[in-house]
């Protein structure tokens, strides 16, 4: 989990942490479509921690059940999410330390 970005297709391409000796990203794109209550508990859970890792940021854009698109950032203490353009694809980041990636995946339906 070096962060490069290159190490697996469809990565997040623009998922690069700064420090790649401390913090590890895992980006995804995927087709999933999700509901704002959904969403806002998956960024609940990443948030709390519930044993995904320490989240030091995700950011995302991803596709709605019905609407505008998802945009979402989250940092410690502070989550936004909000409505907005479309893209080709949903696309899904997140940076932190010592993260679960099969937990990540199980969460975002992945």
């Amino acid at each position: 989990a070096g962060g490069d970005g290159a190490s697996a297709p469809g990565l997040y391409r623009q998922c690069v942490p700064r420090a790649d000796d401390v913090f590890t990203s895992w980006g995804v794109e995927t087709a999933h479509k999700f509901t704002e209550e959904e969403l806002k508990d998956i960024l609940d859970k990443l948030a709390k921690g519930d044993g995904y890792g320490e989240v030091l940021r995700a950011k995302g854009i991803v596709t709605p059940v019905e609407g505008e698109w998802f945009h979402f950032d989250l940092v410690p203490e502070e989550t936004e999410l909000r409505r907005g353009a479309a893209d080709y694809t949903g696309r899904i980041c997140v940076i932190g330390a010592n993260l679960n990636e099969d937990k990540i995946k199980e969460l975002f339906h992945v």
